[in-house]
């Protein structure tokens, strides 16, 4: 028995596979050494194999150096695309850094051999929510999903038509900074009136250990601030996965 394939789908489906998994070692929580690289690589296979009936009409190149830029190109996309991803992805953990900052515990930092960086402790805390709540609230599919609608507005053998990239990351990275700050305003605001307080209190009452009851109060009142900010998470990754759709698609010209 002999078996044919016909060539133009499969490159077609091998390309649009090179965008996937580009994006895939980008976007948290998938980026971290949580998902190994097979793992990833498989995933992409298995989504590309999604859109394989509509990239089979797309116009796919035959020459080698055409088929070399086109995949270059189909990284490159999907790296951008993931870089935005990732912006409105991560604004939960970098509130949860501010905290760790104005609360103290920036100095219990630490090694996070999954994200291969330094993470502090709330940021890191905060990180696990956000991406628990991604998977349970359905985020997750919900930008995977915007992510393959990306080949109907950027089909195979096309690149983005961006009027103003740099404008476009610009807006995408100051969203991402003005989110974490009004996050973690509210409880970054209580903090700076506690230590003004304490330092009040020093002044009035000398005798009084500062260090003692200074850290044993900002420790309490930061972890019982971090305790109420959770209700207030699921509308913010709720929001985060909009404008993360919002980002992509202006990305690809869509809008």
């Amino acid at each position: 028995m002999t078996l044919t394939v016909d060539g133009t789908p499969m490159l077609a489906f091998l390309l649009a596979s090179l965008r996937v998994v580009a994006w895939l070692f980008v976007v948290p929580p998938f980026a971290t050494r949580a998902f190994p690289s097979t793992a990833k690589v498989v995933l992409a296979l298995g989504l590309s194999m999604v859109m394989a009936p509509a990239l089979a009409d797309d116009p796919v190149p035959t020459e080698l150096w055409s088929i070399a830029v086109v995949g270059i190109t189909q990284v490159a996309i999907g790296a951008g695309l993931g870089y935005l991803t990732m912006l409105m992805l991560s604004v939960i953990s970098a509130a949860g850094s501010l905290l760790d900052v104005f609360g103290g515990f920036a100095l219990a930092q630490g090694f996070d051999p999954l994200g291969q960086n330094s993470s502090t402790v709330i940021g890191q805390l905060h990180n696990m929510l956000a991406t628990m709540l991604l998977f349970v609230s359905g985020g997750y599919l919900v930008v995977v999903g915007g992510l393959l609608r990306t080949f109907d507005v950027l089909p195979l053998g096309s690149a983005p038509q961006v009027d103003d990239g740099v404008g476009l990351v610009t807006a995408a990275f100051s969203l991402f900074i003005a989110a974490a700050v009004q996050v973690a305003l509210p409880m970054v605001a209580v903090l700076l009136v506690t230590d003004l307080g304490l330092a009040l209190m020093t002044k009035i009452a000398p005798q009084l250990n500062a260090i003692q009851v200074m850290f044993p109060a900002k420790i309490g009142l930061t972890l019982l601030l971090v305790g109420l900010s959770f209700p207030v998470l699921p509308e913010v990754t709720q929001r985060m996965v909009d404008h993360a759709l919002r980002a992509m698609s202006a990305f690809a010209g869509g809008g």
